[in-house]
């Protein structure tokens, strides 16, 4: 199974820019994960690239409105994403920096919300990153997640 991170606009403070190196480099023994970066812009233009790009994979939509799944059910989630044949891909959606549009939250197979608090796009795709690696190493058996 293949991520696919999809995220309105390049990262530009260091801390994020490290951050993001760091769990994806982390990441590479675990997972297949795809970054993609789409030109920043407003809510619509933004939510309608995210909906062509992500056509025919899983949709996970990150949102402050939507479910604030812990990590052992994201664990859970992830462990049954990968036990079906048919999903190939799950592809996350960070959005512009006003937000998803109600077209794309409705045609999400998910609505994630990594707090609810709205964090800024940089700050979401590291801690999206981080949570992504707790997992596999759960998965593994590692002991970061203590």
């Amino acid at each position: 199974m293949t991520w696919k991170i999809y995220a309105a606009g390049k990262p530009a403070l260091a801390y994020a820019k490290t951050g993001i190196e760091e769990y994806l480099k982390r990441l590479k023994r675990g997972a297949k994960i795809e970054l993609i970066y789409l030109k920043a812009g407003d809510s619509q233009t933004v939510s309608k690239d995210l909906l062509a790009r992500s056509e025919g994979s899983f949709r996970i939509a990150l949102d402050e409105r939507g479910k604030d799944w812990t990590t052992e059910q994201f664990v859970k989630k992830v462990n049954a994403w990968e036990m079906d044949p048919g999903l190939k891909s799950i592809s996350l959606l960070i959005g512009a920096s006003d937000g998803h549009t109600p077209e794309l939250r409705k045609q999400a197979d998910a609505i994630w919300a990594l707090s609810p608090l709205t964090l800024q796009h940089e700050l979401a795709l590291v801690v999206l990153l981080e949570q992504l690696y707790r997992t596999y190493s759960i998965k593994r058996g590692e002991p970061y997640h203590r």
